[in-house]
């Protein structure tokens, strides 16, 4: 299983702060994880993470580019949705 953790507004939308997914393949990447979030979570949540400034950590460790992300069994996955503030 992968957990993938909803942090701030993206919560919001989710509907809940976390999901787990299990992935037929092994390995979990970007497009797997947008799939996922697009069938299993909640309407409008993929196409709110695709937003350039939401980061991705995988492990606690921010990725510099989503794109890049493999995830595999027992990883965690945090959605960070864009700092607001002035």
């Amino acid at each position: 299983m992968i957990r993938v953790v909803y942090l701030g507004k993206l919560a919001d939308v989710a509907g809940k702060s976390e999901s787990q997914f299990a992935s037929s393949s092994g390995d979990l990447d970007w497009p797997d994880i947008l799939a996922l979030l697009d069938s299993h979570v909640a309407e409008g949540l993929a196409e709110a993470v695709r937003d350039q400034r939401v980061k991705v950590a995988l492990n606690g460790e921010v990725l510099a580019d989503k794109t890049f992300l493999v995830a595999k069994d027992g990883d965690e996955i945090a959605l960070l949705p864009p700092v607001s503030g002035g």
